[in-house]
């Protein structure tokens, strides 16, 4: 790795972690960076795992510092998760580049489609953790931990969907549990990937430290912003994620 492209790993982690901790979207651009850069399909995939765990390690805590968690819920979607992301990450690793990196481009296109066109979030007056619905978020989070396994990219945005649209937590309480469900099933897609050798430790582990730098920055900052305000967040920033994909 050049002294150029470690600067640019670092300061793209801290962007990409930064946008992570608080809405979701920067493996949107941490993959094709990866892919550019000369990494397999499978093995950018694999890199960018390390620096995704080790960044929700610091967006945790960083959630945790403001006294933002919400337990045991988090840990029932967890677990589901893990299991999703097992398979998701196995499949994952045997694919070829050409199908992964075709697969990679819709997803990044449907991504952008779905945030640009989806209704604006709605957040219910008070917090809904009926047993109905906590079984249907484990159900939801089985599914999303799949899809998180093979390609992560995106993830954050279905996450916040899912928890505000069924339980109506604030950004900060979603967030808080987004980024403890992603620690968790990434370990497992990590031990996957390792397994099968498909990680770039230098690499992974610089984008790591921009990424934990952004993770910390990005979770401490948001809790107590108002959800209208973290919410344009998200929005420029998925606009900014859109004109890059259509022009660049």
């Amino acid at each position: 790795m050049s002294l150029l492209e470690g600067i640019l790993l670092v300061a793209a982690g801290a962007f990409a972690g930064f946008v992570n901790s608080i809405a979701g979207g920067g493996s949107l651009l941490i993959m094709p960076l990866l892919i550019f850069m000369g990494l397999p399909s499978a093995e950018a995939n694999g890199t960018n795992r390390v620096a995704i765990f080790i960044q929700n390690i610091f967006s945790v805590a960083g959630y945790r510092s403001k006294g933002i968690y919400v337990f045991p819920f988090a840990i029932y979607l967890a677990i589901p998760a893990i299991i999703g992301a097992i398979i998701g990450s196995n499949i994952a690793v045997d694919i070829s580049d050409q199908i992964f990196n075709r697969i990679l481009a819709i997803v990044m296109l449907v991504v952008m489609a779905i945030s640009i066109f989806r209704p604006p979030i709605k957040i219910n007056p008070e917090e809904l953790l009926s047993k109905g619905k906590i079984w249907t978020s484990v159900v939801v989070f089985f599914f999303l931990g799949i899809y998180g396994g093979f390609i992560q990219a995106g993830i954050g945005f279905l996450v916040i969907a899912t928890l505000t649209s069924i339980h109506g937590f604030n950004m900060a309480k979603t967030n808080s549990i987004k980024v403890f469900v992603i620690l968790c099933y990434t370990a497992a897609a990590v031990t996957v990937f390792y397994i099968e050798g498909k990680i770039q430790w230098e690499y992974g582990l610089v984008l790591a430290a921009g990424n934990s730098v952004g993770a910390w920055v990005g979770s401490r900052w948001s809790v107590g912003k108002s959800d209208r305000l973290i919410r344009l967040i998200l929005l420029v920033m998925v606009v900014a994620l859109s004109i890059k994909l259509w022009f660049f």
